[in-house]
């Protein structure tokens, strides 16, 4: 069955999707009958560009790659090109909107309004932007299931690790009790060094040239990213309410080198763990460097890695690990999500 998408947003992520989409076609198609078609493209710095017919993925890359620009793609008579995201979402002729720009992560716009725009116009979203589900989840997510459309976002935790379908679909049946987790690569990375003896700021610098940091590194060194992630945990898997600003929240930028040798001195590592646990019904959520036992499944995790613990009921404590990051992961979580969307729509006829 067609499927049409628009790309609202068009950096590294999306056209790592574009790239398997056209990789991968044929092989999608048969698999599970997912034939993609790309008909617009809405970038605020590339400009945007659509068609009803179809874009030629194919020239869309290599245009965007070689002129920065989508706008000088060639196509057929009802191409139309200046929409703004707003357009696009609303006026063309697609079923899916892959929302993947950038957004502020302290009020989650634009993506919020993107979605919302999707969703009144009874279309489906697929995203890897945490601030649309760690701050307006129950919202989004009652407007998509009145409209019957698709809400996708298994890509705002660990990228392409499917830490938000994999508990939902194989650990059914069980009582989660506690969610814990490295969920994010540049403190895990950093702190892993100073166990090697380097310093705080030595560690940092390494991992900004390795590209693990930004140049203003403070939302994963103060813990905020994890913090939304932790959110995120609470709205989908615990079904919690819980907003980011009520969670506890303490970063790395305060850890010492001699609190990480004291640690493994100690027969223990630092870890900042972000923990979502159900109380007798309460649930509560924290975010801080923590001291674990050596033998722990996590103080094994090295690097820039990201793993979870799901402690359940029934089938006892289950780790998932993998990258949390990187633009061929995470354009794969959307694909992850379009492959259960095409899956929704092939139910829904039977």
């Amino acid at each position: 069955m067609m499927v049409n998408i628009a790309f609202v947003g068009f950096g590294g992520v999306g056209q790592a999707l574009a790239e398997i989409l056209l990789q991968r076609k044929d092989s999608l198609n048969d698999s599970y009958g997912l034939d993609a078609k790309v008909v617009a493209v809405a970038d605020m710095m590339k400009g945007s560009v659509y068609d009803p017919d179809g874009l030629d993925v194919e020239k869309l890359l290599e245009a965007v790659r070689e002129d920065g620009s989508v706008e000088n793609l060639s196509g057929g008579s009802r191409m139309k090109r200046g929409w703004n995201s707003l357009d696009t979402i609303a006026h063309s002729n697609a079923d899916v909107i892959v929302e993947v720009t950038f957004t502020d992560v302290n009020t989650g716009e634009p993506a919020i309004t993107h979605c919302r725009t999707a969703f009144e116009n009874k279309k489906s979203v697929v995203t890897t932007n945490k601030g649309p589900v760690a701050l307006a989840y129950r919202e989004l997510a009652e407007l998509a299931k009145s409209q019957g459309v698709f809400f996708g976002f298994e890509g705002t935790v660990m990228s392409g690790t499917p830490a938000l379908r994999m508990p939902v679909e194989t650990l059914a049946g069980n009582q989660i009790k506690e969610i814990k987790g490295i969920l994010n690569g540049t403190t895990n990375y950093i702190l892993t060094e100073m166990e090697k003896g380097y310093s705080y700021q030595d560690s940092l610098e390494k991992a900004q040239k390795l590209g693990y940091a930004e140049a203003d590194p403070t939302s994963d060194v103060e813990g905020y990213d994890a913090r939304y992630k932790a959110a995120i945990l609470a709205n989908y898997l615990m079904g919690e309410p819980l907003s980011h600003t009520e969670i506890e929240c303490e970063g790395i930028s305060e850890v010492t080198s001699e609190q990480v040798q004291e640690a493994l001195l100690d027969g223990k590592k630092l870890r900042l763990l972000a923990r979502v646990k159900n109380e007798q019904g309460i649930i509560k959520a924290s975010v801080k460097p923590e001291r674990i036992d050596a033998d722990d499944p996590l103080a094994g995790v090295m690097g820039a890695t990201n793993a979870i613990v799901y402690e359940c009921d029934l089938a006892g404590p289950i780790m998932l690990t993998g990258a949390g990051a990187g633009l061929k992961e995470t354009g794969f979580s959307l694909l992850i999500d379009l492959i259960h969307y095409q899956k929704e729509k092939q139910l829904a006829k039977i």
